[in-house]
C-alpha cells in the first residue's frame, strides 16, 4: 500500500511533466505560427494573383469581340444616350461620354435609379484610372461590386463591397467623415456624395494610363499631376484640342511580355504590408499584355515618364488618400520615388521589364533609371 508521502511524490512528478509537456506546446506553437502565418499570407497571394489571372482572361475575350480593343469606356462625345433613369445624355467630350457611361453602368447592375440612393454622375474625374474595370466586368457580369475585383488582403474594399449603401459618416469610406488633418491628399472633391457612392465599385488592380490614354509625345494626352499620384491632368492640348480616349488595341503594344497592363497600387503580402508600389523594394502583383501575371520588383523595372515632359524621369511623392495605407516613413514623408509602369516612357509602345528603355538614349538620358 502507498504511503501519503508516496502519492504526493506521484502527484508532483505528473505536474511536473504536466507543466513540460506545456512548455514543448507552447515552443511548438511559437515555432509553427509565423509558418501558417506565412502560409496564409501566400495563399492569399496566389487568390490576388489569380483573380489577375481572370480579369487577363476576359480581357482577351473583351478584344475577341471588340476587334482587338483594350478594354475602357466606348460611349463618345457627339452622341445620345439614354440612362436607366430615362435621362438622356449628349456629352461634349469623351470625358464626359466616359463618366455618363460609368453612372449607366452602376444604375443598371445595381439598380439605383432613383431615390436617395441613385448612383449620381460625376463628370469631373477621369473615371478610367480607378473604374476601367467596370467596363470588363460589365462584359462578363451583371452583378456589381464583383468580389474578383478585390484582392483578398485589400480589407477596406471588401468592406465596401459588402456593403455598398455604407458610405455614411463612421462607415470607413474615404473622406465619409470629412476632410483629415494631416498630409492626406486634401482635395475636396473627395467628400463629394457621387465620388464616395463608387469607392465599393473601385479595385484592387488598376489599369496603366497607356491602356486608355495616347502615348503623347507632342500629341493630346493626360499626365500625372505633380502634387497628388491621384489624380491626372490634361496636357499638350493646343488650342483646347481634346486628349482622344480608349480606342487603344493589342496591337499597340510593342513588347506585351514586358508592359504592364494591370497592377496592384501597394505591396500587400511582404513583410510590410501596404507598401506603395512606387518604393523601390515593393513587389505588386502585375498582370502584362501577354496575358501572364508576375510578381516583380519595381527597382527592377524601367523608369517612368510625365509624357508631358518626356525626357525626364517622372518622380513623385506618395501622399494617401484617407484611409489608405500610410507612407514608409510616416505621413508627411518628402522623398520622391520614380511610378516606373505606372507611366511607362512611349506608353504602349516602351517596355517595363526584360528590356533596356531605348527612349532614354533618345531623349540622351543614361542607360539605367538615375530616380528612385
Amino acid at each position: 500500500m502507498l504511503t501519503n508521502t508516496h502519492r504526493r511524490a506521484d502527484r508532483a512528478f505528473t505536474l511536473i511533466e504536466l507543466l513540460v509537456v506545456i512548455a514543448i506546446i507552447a515552443l511548438l506553437i511559437g515555432i509553427l505560427l509565423p509558418a501558417l502565418g506565412q502560409a496564409t499570407l501566400s495563399a492569399k497571394n496566389l487568390r490576388s494573383q489569380a483573380n489577375l489571372r481572370q480579369l487577363n482572361t476576359a480581357a482577351a475575350n473583351y478584344a475577341t469581340d471588340s476587334t482587338d480593343r483594350i478594354f475602357s469606356y466606348t460611349w463618345r462625345a457627339g452622341e445620345v444616350y439614354t440612362l436607366p433613369s430615362g435621362q438622356r445624355r449628349s456629352p461634349t467630350t469623351d470625358q464626359d461620354a466616359a463618366a455618363d457611361q460609368n453612372q449607366e453602368i452602376l444604375m443598371r447592375v445595381t439598380g439605383r435609379v432613383n431615390g436617395t440612393t441613385k448612383i449620381r454622375n460625376y463628370r469631373d474625374r477621369l473615371p478610367h484610372r480607378r473604374y476601367s474595370h467596370l467596363v470588363l466586368l460589365d462584359f462578363l457580369t451583371d452583378v456589381q461590386p464583383e468580389p474578383i475585383a478585390a484582392s483578398p488582403l485589400d480589407r477596406n474594399l471588401i468592406d465596401w463591397q459588402e456593403d455598398p449603401l455604407g458610405y455614411a459618416p463612421g462607415s470607413g469610406v474615404p473622406y465619409a467623415d470629412g476632410m483629415p488633418s494631416g498630409e492626406y491628399d486634401q482635395d475636396q472633391a473627395w467628400t463629394q456624395l457621387a465620388v464616395l457612392q463608387r469607392w465599393p465599385f473601385a479595385s484592387t488592380y488598376q489599369m496603366v494610363p497607356a491602356a486608355w490614354n495616347s502615348d503623347g509625345v507632342g500629341t493630346p494626352t493626360y499626365a500625372p499631376v505633380p502634387e497628388t499620384p491621384h489624380l491626372f491632368r490634361a496636357a499638350n492640348t493646343n488650342g483646347g484640342q481634346q486628349v482622344p480616349l480608349g480606342n487603344r488595341k493589342f496591337s499597340h503594344v510593342a513588347h506585351p511580355a514586358g508592359k504592364v497592363m494591370m497592377f496592384e497600387e501597394f505591396d500587400r503580402f511582404s513583410a510590410r504590408s501596404g507598401l506603395y508600389f512606387a518604393y523601390p523594394e515593393a513587389r505588386c502583383n502585375l498582370a502584362f499584355f501577354d496575358g501572364s501575371v508576375r510578381t516583380e520588383q519595381t527597382a527592377s523595372a524601367n523608369a517612368g515618364w510625365n509624357p508631358e515632359s518626356p525626357g525626364t524621369d517622372w518622380e513623385q511623392r506618395y501622399v494617401p488618400i484617407d484611409t489608405f495605407p500610410e507612407p514608409k516613413s510616416g505621413l508627411g514623408e518628402s522623398a520622391t520615388y520614380c511610378q516606373r509602369y505606372r507611366w511607362t516612357r512611349f506608353g504602349l509602345r516602351g517596355i517595363d521589364y526584360g528590356g533596356q528603355d531605348l527612349g532614354r538614349s533618345f531623349y540622351g538620358l543614361s542607360a539605367s533609371a538615375s530616380c528612385p
